[in-house]
């Protein structure tokens, strides 16, 4: 028996459809979440630095963003909280107030103001390693 092109049709649409499936994508660790009992925090990773343009915006505990301010964003520490931020290829060291949220790029830990970028010397390269480490 000869099969008409017609019964091909719904075979040919279900190929085509699985052939476009997408794998999910591994699974990210999560980021380490500070909790009321810890003591001190540490964390190691990649610290960026707010643009210009961010200087005088709402940050997401409200106030404006200062630039000249040693402050920084943090996806997880509480508002307040006191972080001392070293660069690992220099040594230098700044303590930051957390006032914001972020960085939401995959692999940066903590964005710094501009003020706290230039203690640390990070300014030229933009992007640095750093070690992070709650102050109580």
């Amino acid at each position: 028996m000869r099969l008409g092109t017609w019964h091909l049709v719904p075979l040919l649409l279900a190929l085509l459809v699985s052939g476009c499936a997408e794998r999910a994508p591994a699974p990210t660790p999560p980021e380490p979440r500070p909790t009321q009992q810890d003591k001190s925090f540490s964390q190691q990773g990649k610290a960026s630095f707010y643009a210009r343009m961010h200087h005088g915006k709402r940050t997401a505990n409200g106030e404006r963003h200062d630039q000249n301010a040693l402050v920084a964003a943090h996806r997880s520490l509480p508002f307040g909280t006191q972080v001392r931020v070293t660069n690992l290829s220099n040594g230098k060291q700044v303590v930051v107030r957390i006032n914001d949220r972020g960085p939401f790029v995959r692999g940066r830990i903590i964005d710094l103001s501009r003020a706290a970028a230039e203690r640390i010397g990070m300014i030229d390269q933009g992007i640095i390693g750093v070690r992070i480490e709650t102050i109580e």
